[in-house]
């Protein structure tokens, strides 16, 4: 199935958060969820500018060096002079899912706000951040103001990445409140059910935290299972797609990359969760979380805005139930 979008302009897409190496059992890969998305979203056809920080090391100039390579931009990413370029150490299970040892006090835990990013965020369609980002007070602070320095009718994707003990009730509704868009797996679902007090099936919970946060969409990935999506009293559910697993990391990056073209482009529910469980898979099947897609997943040059009533309209579309 090929996507069909007419252009004007690309996108402005915005990742706020985690530039680093996945440490992994073949070799470090290009990684950190908001870079993962940004790459995603530009190889999907966005201008994506990647708001992040590395240290002044080997690894920070490698990692600058491997982003131009893959003609990704770096106008975004400053250099810390003293804290170091980040790094995860990723373990697999023999059916691919990762366990993270995340360093800390590292270049991305002092992500700033500068007048670029500022002013970057300020024309953006879409900005993207995450909880992981924020555990350092100076990211922390950083993220938040840049979100709430989007434009009114910006996206504002929240996907929750719970990682260790990187995460706290308080980060999870603060950023809930500034999201208008909230992306989530079924690991991590039922922690905000504990935080937030939802009763009742997965689907119950989505709409109530649409209605709680004021939320146009609630994505739900379950891996293999595929995911299940809810706006405005609408369900859309896909199932997963048979591949044969390498390692997991990245999928809900990509995922979320074209959930957020999708609803930018004015694509209804059922589309957007088919396309974005296609590139997940592929995703899954390739070694590291940011492989080249081949040309049949990538979507053409994304097409001018769609108005806030034919997004909302488009939105509707889906199921009306799970």
């Amino acid at each position: 199935m090929k996507a069909e979008i007419q252009t004007e302009r690309k996108f402005i897409v915005v990742g706020l958060g985690e530039l680093l190496w996945d440490l992994l059992p073949g070799g470090k890969q290009l990684g950190g969820a908001s870079a993962n998305f940004a790459y995603h979203a530009q190889t999907l056809g966005a201008d994506a500018v990647l708001i992040s920080r590395v240290g002044n090391d080997p690894l920070g100039h490698e990692l600058l060096a491997r982003l131009r390579a893959r003609q990704m931009r770096t106008d975004g990413i400053t250099v810390d002079p003293t804290a170091p370029t980040g790094t995860v150490s990723i373990a697999l299970s023999p059916a691919g899912q990762p366990t993270f040892t995340i360093q800390e006090n590292v270049a991305w835990d002092h992500l700033t706000a500068t007048d670029f990013a500022r002013a970057t965020v300020a024309r953006a369609d879409a900005v993207c951040f995450g909880s992981l980002g924020q555990r350092n007070e100076v990211s922390r602070g950083a993220i938040r103001s840049l979100v709430g320095a989007s434009r009114p009718d910006a996206l504002r994707i929240l996907d929750v990445n719970l990682r260790q003990n990187y995460f706290s009730m308080e980060i999870i509704e603060a950023s809930l409140r500034l999201a208008n868009i909230l992306k989530i797996n079924d690991e991590e679902l039922p922690v905000l059910a504990r935080f937030f007090g939802l009763r009742g099936e997965p689907a119950e919970q989505l709409a109530e935290l649409a209605r709680r946060f004021e939320l146009k969409v609630v994505a739900l990935t379950c891996g293999a299972r595929g995911s299940l999506f809810y706006s405005q009293g609408c369900y859309s559910e896909a199932k997963g797609l048979p591949v044969s697993v390498v390692d997991t990391v990245g999928a809900g990056d990509a995922f979320t990359a074209v959930l957020t073209l999708g609803i930018l482009a004015g694509w209804n529910l059922d589309r957007i969760n088919r396309r974005a469980n296609e590139v997940a898979a592929y995703v899954v099947s390739q070694p590291g979380a940011t492989p080249h897609l081949p040309a049949h997943l990538h979507l053409s040059q994304p097409s001018r805005r769609p108005t806030s009533s034919r997004q909302a309209a488009h939105l509707q579309r889906g199921t009306s139930g799970n």
